[in-house]
């Protein structure tokens, strides 16, 4: 009991005599008295109770026979008594709470009781005695709205007085603004009787406002304004008829387009016709564009181009007009409620679809009425400047059509591309029958200009300048100019027409390419042209085509004022300028190679018919200097490939495809002959006043080296325009572009070879010197010291020949290349002179053979005085012939199996002359038995 007591004043708990509870508690598991079992004996047994109360008793108790009940009692006491002291902080809380929780419910009863009686008194005070305020009030809100309905019962009534000066003043938003509103109240008020027919006359109202919107929108097609787009396109929001409107849109731009080409066609069918009958009305507007007459036709073009441009123009800054618009709805709808996004973003996609797709039909349509009236009239009558302008206007329609949807405008081009090739196989013939007139009666005398001539200073390649020159219209400038391409439509977006025709749209501008009669000074030069200035018999056909295109007259000559002047001025020489060597009909033709190079840079459909034609130019000329001055048969035989295989084929295609061998025309000759023949031109004569027959002018030496120079100068412009014929070819046609340079245009320096070797055939007396040759003994017994006769006289006709030369650079300046190929050939048919000389030696001794080296010397060493060409041509010709007089028989058939240049005559003679002195007769025959084999190929 001690230890019990020691464990509880441990734990904090008081000692049984203090604490009366715990005594008791603890009395509470003392173990029951005898009257206590007494009691439970006498209540009746239950033996199903019993035995679960014996159930009930810890194992413990029945263990063994020494288990300490008291002790295992004692700590059971002990442990309960540990559980007490470790609850009784959260019983003592617990009891906190539920004091704490009583006061409460007191406070609340008081403050419902107070709160009671409050309510009580501001019932019986306020609510009772307001309800009559109450029933005043409402009473007075209703005469209220009785009096608003009344007021817009009377504002209905007058609405359509309103509405009628809206629409009169074109305020389409708000007239349609006010009639909804109208619709929305008379829907309201529709149980009045007095406005119950008000909704019926409103929706009359509306479509009679939906009509003149109509109307208004169809105004926009020629004349867009951008106030007035705008109140129409708010009007067909507030209907709800986005879609609608632009659908109507694009029907006005079509019925627009047709009404314009007709009434612009009309007008100009009436005017000329004189009549006042209205049968023209009633034509159909492709029977209508056949009645426009050439005078009219530019006028009416250019008139029916502005009055598309004008529809284009409207539909183009309609465009702008939703895609600025279209901007700022997003915007704004970013910024604001979402309310409708979904339908506005349906809206605007339709419209712009729809006004993307119009982009190109509207086009088609214009292409068609333009089309139409291309070909209603024919082109082919027009002089050259007016069809030029014709195209130019069509090739700024056409920029105006890729501008606008990036259309490559197929069907102008087509239908332009069929007018151009008509008229420009007319006016081809009709040049190339000019041209083999001009070469008929060009005297090949030299055409004075400058010495920095360039065919872009001419007219008719300004417009190559143009082409480059920021002037011009920047929609043509090239993409790698650092500044934005303006476009058409932003240039003339607010103000001008780009169809506007220009007040003179011909080119004005004076050419400065003719040399002033080798005057230096300004002064000088001016006097020079004054001079002649009165002379009324100056012919000025330099300036103008092969003939007047008005008249269709063809001049006889073509004669420069510069040229009579460097007549009359003895003491002028064109050699104290290195200008170009050029006639005017190598002028023209370069003139008439720029017109057609406008005809292909406006139309680059017919690109490749032009350079055909262009290419035909060139070879009727090439062909007619071959003609005039290169044509020998004897040239060909002579073995020296004066003529290469490239030059004949050349010259064999141009006579199979463009000259016509018949003097007349076959009456059975088939359809099909006939058109061909129409295609080709008659061979070209020289004019009888040139004269190539006569020794002192060098057979024509002048004539014939301004004419091949002419040549070569021609071929060098066709080669400096080559980049810019390439750019338009088209790509499938190109190589005939190729061929065409490189089989025709390079070889007109090949000409000089046949031309010239008829003059240095005829300017050295080779005959003679043949004859004086034979006189020579050559089977002489000892070595001699002096050269023969013969060598003396050859250098004699050198000598004149370098005069007669002189004599002619006078006249016309004969470039270095002429200068070379002339002493070329001159020296090359006296070496192959010498050699044939050589060949007709019957004996020869070895003092002989010495003798032809020391003649032949001193050939050279004269001639290297009187010309600078180095090597000396065939001088190893002559050389080597010499030489092989010492050959022995072994290696004299080994170099006659080399030598093939030698004729079979000049063999021949070389062995014959070497029997007898080294060469037995067995060796002889092998010999020419070598020889002959190499003759019978030839043959």
């Amino acid at each position: 009991m001690q230890k019990i007591k020691s464990l509880m004043t441990r734990q904090g708990l008081k000692s049984p005599p203090e604490s009366l509870s715990d005594l008791g508690a603890i009395e509470s598991l003392r173990v029951p008295g005898k009257e206590e079992f007494r009691e439970l004996r006498e209540q009746p047994s239950d033996p199903q109770a019993e035995q679960e109360l014996i159930n009930s008793i810890e194992q413990v108790y029945f263990s063994t026979d020494s288990f300490d009940i008291v002790k295992y009692e004692l700590e059971v006491s002990k442990k309960v008594a540990d559980l007490i002291l470790e609850k009784q902080p959260a019983y003592v809380k617990e009891l906190e709470r539920v004091t704490s929780l009583q006061t409460g419910l007191q406070l609340a009863a008081v403050i419902c009781t107070n709160g009671r009686r409050h309510l009580n008194i501001a019932k019986e005070g306020f609510t009772q005695a307001s309800l009559g305020l109450l029933a005043n009030q409402r009473k007075r809100q209703l005469l209220i709205g009785l009096l608003k309905s009344l007021r817009t019962i009377k504002t209905l009534q007058r609405t359509d007085v309103r509405l009628s000066e809206m629409l009169e003043e074109e305020d389409y938003p708000g007239a349609i603004q006010l009639c909804l509103e109208c619709q929305k109240a008379a829907s309201t008020f529709k149980h009045y009787s007095c406005i119950s027919e008000l909704n019926s006359k409103l929706q009359d109202t509306l479509e009679q406002i939906e009509e003149q919107l109509d109307v208004a929108l169809s105004k926009i097609c020629k004349n867009f304004d951008i106030n007035h787009y705008t109140k129409v396109q708010q009007a067909y929001r507030l209907l709800g008829k986005t879609q609608t409107a632009m659908d109507q849109l694009h029907m006005h731009f079509t019925q627009a387009i047709h009404n314009t080409v007709f009434q612009v066609v009309l007008g100009y069918v009436e005017l000329c016709s004189g009549n006042t009958d209205t049968k023209f009305q009633k034509l159909q507007y492709k029977d209508l564009c056949t009645h426009v007459t050439p005078d009219s036709y530019i006028p009416c073009l250019a008139d029916l181009c502005k009055a598309l441009w004008e529809v284009m123009l409207s539909y183009y800054r309609t465009m702008e007009w939703h895609e600025k618009h279209d901007n700022e709805d997003t915007t704004s709808a970013s910024e604001g409620s979402n309310i409708g996004t979904e339908e506005t973003n349906f809206d605007r996609g339709y419209i712009k679809k729809k006004l993307e797709h119009g982009l190109t039909r509207i086009w088609q349509d214009v292409q068609l009425k333009v089309k139409t009236y291309l070909l209603g009239t024919d082109l082919s009558i027009f002089k050259y400047d007016d069809f030029i302008f014709v195209l130019d206007i069509i090739s700024r329609l056409m920029q105006v059509g890729e501008e606008f949807c990036g259309s490559k405008s197929e069907v102008l081009q087509e239908s332009i591309r069929k007018q151009s090739v008509n008229y420009f196989k007319n006016y081809h013939r009709t040049r190339l029958d000019e041209l083999r007139m001009f070469l008929e009666n060009e005297t090949w005398e030299l055409c004075p200009v400058k010495s920095n001539f360039s065919i872009l200073q001419l007219h008719e390649f300004k417009f190559m300048e143009q082409s480059r020159s920021p002037s011009v219209s920047p929609s043509k400038q090239p993409a790698s100019t650092s500044s934005k391409t303006v476009t058409l439509f932003e240039q003339y977006c607010s103000d001008g027409n780009p169809f506007e025709i220009q007040a003179n749209h011909k080119d004005e501008e004076t050419e400065d390419v003719l040399a002033s009669n080798g005057y230096e000074s300004d002064e000088q030069e001016k006097s020079a042209y004054q001079e002649y200035d009165s002379d009324s018999d100056v012919p000025e056909e330099l300036k103008r085509d092969y003939v007047d295109e008005q008249t269709g007259d063809a001049p006889v000559k073509s004669v420069s004022r510069e040229t009579l002047k460097s007549r009359k001025k003895s003491d002028y020489s064109l050699n104290k300028v290195n200008a170009p060597i050029l006639t005017n009909t190598t002028l023209n033709v370069i003139r008439l190679v720029g017109k057609y190079m406008q005809m292909m840079n406006i139309l680059k459909p017919i690109a490749f018919d032009v350079i055909h034609f262009m290419s035909q130019l060139f070879d009727y000329y090439l062909y007619a200097i071959y003609t005039f001055f290169g044509r020998n048969d004897s040239l060909e035989s002579t073995g020296l490939g004066l003529s290469s295989s490239r030059l004949r084929t050349t010259l064999n295609r141009i006579q199979e495809s463009l000259i016509d061998m018949e003097v007349s025309a076959d009456p059975t000759a088939t359809l099909t002959a006939a058109e061909e023949r129409k295609e080709k031109v008659p061979s070209p004569h020289l004019s009888h006043l040139v004269v190539l027959t006569s020794g002192d002018t060098l057979y024509g030496l002048a004539e014939r080296v301004v004419a091949t120079e002419s040549l070569v100068f021609l071929a060098e412009q066709f080669e400096f325009l080559q980049p810019h014929l390439d750019a338009v070819m088209p790509a499938v046609k190109k190589p005939f572009l190729q061929q065409f340079y490189s089989q025709t245009v390079s070889t007109a320096s090949e000409l000089r070879k046949p031309i010239y070797w008829i003059v240095a055939g005829k300017a050295i007396d080779y005959e003679q010197m043949l004859l004086l040759m034979a006189n020579v003994k050559w089977d002489v017994k000892e070595i001699m010291s002096q050269h023969n006769i013969y060598v003396d006289a050859l250098l004699k006709e050198f000598e004149q020949f370098n005069r007669r030369l002189n004599e002619v650079s006078k006249r016309v300046r004969i470039p270095l290349p002429v200068s070379n190929i002339l002493w070329e050939h001159c020296i090359r048919l006296a070496n192959r002179t010498i050699v044939e000389g050589y060949a007709n030696v019957k004996k020869c001794s070895n003092e002989g053979r010495a003798l032809m080296q020391l003649d032949f010397q001193q050939f050279l060493m004269k001639l290297e005085k009187l010309t600078d060409i180095r090597p000396i041509p065939d001088k190893e010709f002559v050389e080597t012939y010499i030489k092989a007089y010492y050959l022995t028989e072994n290696d004299m058939e080994r170099w006659i199996k080399e030598h093939r240049e030698y004729s079979t005559k000049q063999l021949t003679n070389l062995v014959n002359v070497c029997l007898g002195s080294h060469i037995n007769k067995k060796a002889r025959q092998k010999l020419l038995a070598a020889i002959d084999d190499i003759d019978r190929p030839k043959r």
